[in-house]
């Protein structure tokens, strides 16, 4: 395995979380670099049915130690549920767990300004989940942020906390919001802290160890590409760097100690919030998508936006990621579909009939954009037993064979189902 790093290629929920689930069976080390409890994993193994929103999925191995890098902004409340979630189920997280003192909080006052930036912008809204993402990154960039470090020293804290306070209760009351109370966070955090206090611990030592002795070590990225902040359909994107190239910045792994990156995909295309997404279905076939796919959000539970496969969109997310192989996941999903279609580009509203690509235009060019498809005939039957690549109907192997041949990267992993059992590998 050496270096491997999983990534969404899409708007995020591509099933990333089996994937690394999968994998971490041989991973001396799994760990996460982005994100934060804005956006969950949902892990079907031996251990039943788990889903996490910061734990890296490597906790289901005994031999494996999980890291949360400084690149992850952490909501306590949340990390500490997880472990309580994870240690029921009888899996020991002591001296596994790795979370890095540089990993900036997401506090109490940032869900809320996040709510009022949303209520602002009224018909404009981005549709986050409103659990701080973009203030607390705000306040990271802006020189404003608490880090869990700065827990470790009661005194920074209390500064810290009360320059915070002031500053973002001055903002929250002149919107007509309840102000809150320093004594209530300071003392709510400082409990927190002393329960994960065993935790913090930096890994660059540990990670350069790793590699300088060929370790297998697991990266898992948290969103989807076209999230990220630089290259997604901005603004109705995260706060983060979501693409590979942020492992470098949010774990200390630089770029060219990666040896393999797996660029994960839905056989279809799924989105939550606002924001253009060409190929979104509003008939049957959306709603099968989304029923039998069960495309709700493992955070809000919110119903997913549903679409054809968008070949243009993975292929651009394949390059900018320097994808070595490609996970195809929940094909299954497709089954009962007599036709199949896949988009290959865009028709653009600027001038003519040209097909256009996904990184020619902005979010609101996308918006306007007419999808260009081609259809292929569907299989109509289950591919859920399947356990090799060549059992499956040959029309699923075209549609799969397609896609390698538009996205231009190999397709080693088909997942047919939730559980580790379901995946077909290529090879």
């Amino acid at each position: 395995m050496a270096v491997t790093a999983v990534i969404g290629s899409q708007w995020g929920d591509e099933a990333k979380g089996k994937i690394v689930d999968l994998l971490s069976e041989n991973a001396q080390l799994v760990a996460r670099f982005n994100g934060g409890d804005n956006a969950g994993h949902t892990v079907v193994n031996q251990y039943g049915t788990i889903k996490v929103r910061l734990t890296p999925n490597g906790f289901s191995n005994p031999s494996s130690k999980c890291v949360i890098g400084p690149g992850v902004v952490v909501n306590l409340k949340t990390l500490i549920e997880e472990l309580q979630t994870i240690q029921e189920l009888g899996i020991n997280l002591d001296q596994r767990l790795w979370v890095s003192p540089r990993c900036h909080l997401v506090m109490p006052y940032h869900p809320v300004l996040e709510e009022i930036f949303e209520d602002i912008k009224g018909k404009s809204k981005t549709g986050t989940t409103k659990r701080g993402m973009g203030p607390v990154y705000a306040d990271k960039v802006s020189y404003n942020g608490i880090r869990l470090a700065d827990l470790a020293d009661e005194k920074v804290f209390f500064e810290k906390l009360r320059i915070q306070l002031k500053i973002k209760n001055n903002i929250i009351s002149s919107f007509g919001y309840e102000t809150l109370e320093f004594d209530n966070i300071y003392d709510e955090k400082l409990s927190q802290y002393k329960v994960i206090e065993p935790y913090v611990l930096e890994s660059f030592g540990l990670i350069q160890e790793l590699i300088a002795n060929d370790g297998n070590i697991l990266l898992e990225g948290a969103q989807g590409t076209l999230l990220d902040n630089n290259w997604g359909t901005y603004p109705f994107c995260t706060a983060s760097t979501t693409f590979v190239g942020g492992a470098a910045e949010g774990l200390g792994i630089a770029p060219r100690q990666l040896d393999k990156v797996i660029a994960v995909a839905k056989a279809y295309t799924t989105r939550v919030g606002a924001g253009p997404m060409p190929t979104e279905l509003f008939d049957d076939v959306g709603k099968t998508l989304l029923n039998e796919g069960d495309e709700f959000g493992t955070v809000t539970g919110r119903a997913r936006r549903c679409g054809w496969f968008d070949a243009d969109l993975v292929r651009f997310t394949s390059q900018l990621n320097g994808a070595t192989e490609i996970a195809l996941t929940k094909l299954d999903v497709l089954d009962t579909l007599p036709d199949v279609k896949i988009c290959i580009g865009y028709h653009s509203v600027k001038e003519d009939d040209r097909i256009w690509h996904y990184w020619e235009g902005d979010a609101i060019w996308l918006g306007k954009c007419e999808p260009v498809y081609i259809s292929m005939p569907g299989w109509m039957q289950s591919t859920l037993d399947v356990k090799k690549f060549s059992e499956l109907p040959d029309q699923a192997k075209d549609y799969i064979n397609k896609i390698e041949e538009l996205i231009q990267i190999p397709i080693k992993t088909i997942s047919v189902g939730p559980d580790r059992s379901e995946t077909i590998f290529k090879d």
